[in-house]
């Protein structure tokens, strides 16, 4: 009689309480984190498979995609792209396995100002997902809330059925372009507007219900439900389970393995904090929108410029180390190399570019101090012109001028996620 009585009396850890109001997504490509939390769906990006490729019990999902792209054939370029299509869908394809809901899969970074190849690489995956016996109605379609990917989403819902998750979405007015467009689902961002917060005010901490990437998921909610929208709000990008637990009653919220451990690991009341009712009640005032307005207001908006930018940039990166390695990917005869090649240059080509693309700069600090010291016209002549320096670096490494200042490029675009 006493234990299940004890059972009853339990309280429900926020976790818990959490699903009570919201549907709980797995922002991670780690399977043994979704079978432990338990969420209806799952969200990944390439720098979340990335890690958990680098997992040895993933080797399988890796030589899978390498077999794959030597079938198709092709050029190297072609193949790697090949490869790190089927990469991802191998990923969602385990993922929902364990999930009874749908996973979302991201088109590549590089087409986000592209609406036609938006639409076609969408297409590409989901026919890889049927070939392997998998429905269009379990795979969200994650495209950058750009104009041009808002309009292939557009497309892709009204002519194919394919449903989309329109992500690095930061402001209002994208948005509103999202629901026009009749898009699926919206994944607005939260901690990274905290994160410009921070870096650009003067302000750095925020009470949950204060803090600038809750107030703007608010807003977008409640702007969702008056108005009476089919797009649903999904939550994104949290920093800490503040602000989790501020958008709790929002239609789904997408959180970390990491954050999802601290909330049921503790046992607070999580009030219902979004609710259609009171939305509705709201007074806003509808926003008219056509592309010009769009974007004039993302425009006038320097934190949603900033952060868009910055995430198709992130993406974007990620994806060109797999892209532009060809020979650290494929052998002499132009097969692929071994499946650890791939996943531990792709994890370490940052700090690489970082340290081939300064060593230039300190042989020129270098030939500087000599001429310095010597006042030898010849030996600064000779030595430390940059044209004399790079190139003689070349020779030796093999590297040509212009990978070194790609390389430069790329190193100078590093940040953390």
């Amino acid at each position: 009689m006493s234990e299940p009585q004890s059972k009853k009396s339990r309280k429900m850890n926020s976790l818990e309480q959490l699903k009570n109001l919201t549907i709980v997504v797995a922002d991670t490509g780690d399977f043994e984190a979704m079978k432990k939390y338990k969420p209806t769906d799952a969200t990944t990006n390439p720098s979340l498979i990335l890690q958990a490729a680098n997992i040895p019990a993933y080797k399988s999902l890796i030589e899978k995609a390498v077999h794959y792209a030597n079938k198709i054939g092709g050029t190297e370029e072609e193949k790697l792209e090949s490869a790190m299509d089927m990469l991802c869908i191998s990923f969602g394809i385990e993922i929902l396995k364990i999930v009874p809901g749908r996973v979302s899969t991201e088109v590549d970074a590089r087409l986000s100002f592209n609406t036609e190849a938006s639409i076609a690489k969408a297409r590409k995956l989901i026919q890889l997902y049927a070939d392997e016996g998998i429905n269009k109605d379990r795979i969200l379609i994650k495209l950058a809330s750009t104009w041009e990917g808002i309009q292939a989403a557009k497309t892709l819902e009204q002519e194919d059925g394919i449903h989309c998750n329109l992500t690095l979405l930061f402001s209002m007015s994208q948005a509103i372009a999202c629901a026009e467009a009749g898009v699926t689902l919206i994944s607005p961002f939260v901690g990274r507007i905290l994160d410009w917060y921070v870096e650009n005010t003067d302000k750095k901490s925020f009470e949950p219900d204060e803090d600038p990437g809750v107030v703007s998921v608010t807003k977008i909610y409640n702007y969702y439900k008056k108005f009476g929208y089919k797009t649903v709000v999904m939550g994104a990008s949290f920093r800490n389970i503040g602000e989790v637990k501020a958008l709790a009653g929002c239609d789904l919220l997408t959180i970390s393995p990491k954050l999802l451990g601290e909330l049921e690991a503790e046992t607070v009341t999580v009030p219902k904090k979004l609710c259609k009712e009171a939305a509705a009640k709201a007074e806003i005032t509808k926003i008219e929108l056509d592309e010009a307005k769009f974007r004039w207001m993302l425009n006038e908006d320097k934190m949603s410029t900033d952060k868009l930018s910055d995430g198709i940039l992130e993406f974007t990166l990620i994806n060109l180390n797999y892209f532009l390695q060809k020979n650290d990917l494929t052998d002499s005869k132009g097969d692929y190399s071994k499946s650890e090649v791939v996943v531990h240059f792709s994890l370490n080509f940052k700090r690489i570019c970082i340290v081939t693309a300064l060593i230039p700069f300190f042989t020129l600090v270098v030939c500087f101090i000599t001429a310095i010291i010597y006042q030898n016209e010849e030996v600064h002549e000779t030595h430390c012109h940059v044209y004399n320096v790079i190139p003689s670096i070349s020779a030796i490494t093999g590297v040509s001028p212009q990978k070194y200042l790609w390389r430069l490029s790329v190193a100078l675009h590093i940040g953390p996620r």
